[in-house]
């Protein structure tokens, strides 16, 4: 694998915070989004390094392996007890039994692991037949955030994305929430020795909705209606998740009121069928350019 300089394609220095790094990354990745960026292979391409950049920098665990291995901070674990597997096997085979000079010899039988990551050269430890390496290790999990607008989140839909080249494709619950993470098992990294894939774990995004704010399963919007409907009563349309909906407006009602409209909220999540609530705050709009007549009429309304 060749070295990839994850903090120079996020654009923040060694010494950024995990705060830096996310907001570095959510900056860049609403710039090189493929919705944004239809049929720019470019795009495509550094939205891809992007998200391997983020999946090893974004976790403490793994940017510290990363700073310490480089290209290979995938299998560092595995690097190391694999190493000191061989040094113990060293030590048994000449201390515990007598010096063999087939152990020191150019054409010596290096570990799977070490001819995996290093084509069996430069390791510095030698191994016989009988002391043959055969540790099994999961490979090493995979963190992703996936970036969806509320009205995305609110219903169940399949959503692919690349994750190290490769296509993976999702079931999305409707009412997942912002933040929320879910386990896809054995879709990580693959393991070493013939062991196990590591898991993937995807983050969810949910930008606030200009239109609607969401507390839990309930949602909270704004609707203007004019003087006059709220003087005298009458109706209103008022925007859902989904189409819209008349509304009666009561007459006098005033800026501030707020009503709810039962079960027009979020989806509840894995709860199919039901949704939160939607609560409606009115703002009564002013009238302006009045003309002179007008003025007139409510100097009346005033004085009467």
């Amino acid at each position: 694998m060749a070295y990839i300089d994850y903090y120079k394609i996020l654009g923040v220095d060694k010494s950024a915070t995990q705060d830096d790094i996310k907001k570095a990354y959510r900056k860049l990745a609403r710039k090189l989004h493929p919705d944004l960026n239809p049929d720019d292979k470019e795009a495509e391409r550094q939205f891809k390094e992007l998200n391997e950049a983020n999946e090893v920098l974004s976790n403490p665990e793994n940017r510290s392996k990363y700073d310490k291995y480089g290209e290979h901070w995938k299998h560092g674990e595995e690097y190391e007890k694999a190493q000191q597997q061989q040094q113990r096997q060293y030590q048994q085979q000449n201390y515990g039994g007598g010096f063999s000079g087939a152990d020191f010899g150019e054409g010596e039988d290096f570990s799977d692991f070490f001819q995996n990551m290093f084509g069996g050269a430069g390791s510095g430890f030698g191994k016989s037949s009988r002391g043959r390496a055969s540790g099994k290790f999961k490979g090493q999990d995979i963190k992703a955030e996936l970036n969806l607008n509320l009205r995305d989140a609110a219903k169940t839909h399949p959503q692919t994305f690349d994750i190290n080249g490769k296509k993976v494709r999702i079931t999305i619950p409707a009412g997942v929430y912002d933040g929320q993470q879910i386990k896809l098992k054995g879709h990580g990294n693959p393991g070493v020795n013939g062991g196990p894939h590591g898991d993937l774990y995807i983050t969810f995004n949910i930008p606030a909705d200009p239109n609607f704010e969401r507390i839990g399963d309930d949602l909270k919007t704004k609707v203007v209606i004019d003087l006059y409907t709220a003087v005298l009563g009458g109706e209103v349309n008022v925007n859902i998740l989904e189409g819209s909906v008349k509304l009666k407006v009561k007459p006098e009602t005033q800026t501030g009121i707020t009503v709810r409209l039962k079960g027009k909220g979020f989806p509840v999540y894995k709860k199919e069928g039901e949704h939160g609530d939607l609560f409606v705050t009115y703002e009564v709009k002013l009238p302006t350019n009045l003309t002179e007549k007008q003025k007139e009429l409510f100097e009346q309304l005033k004085n009467s």
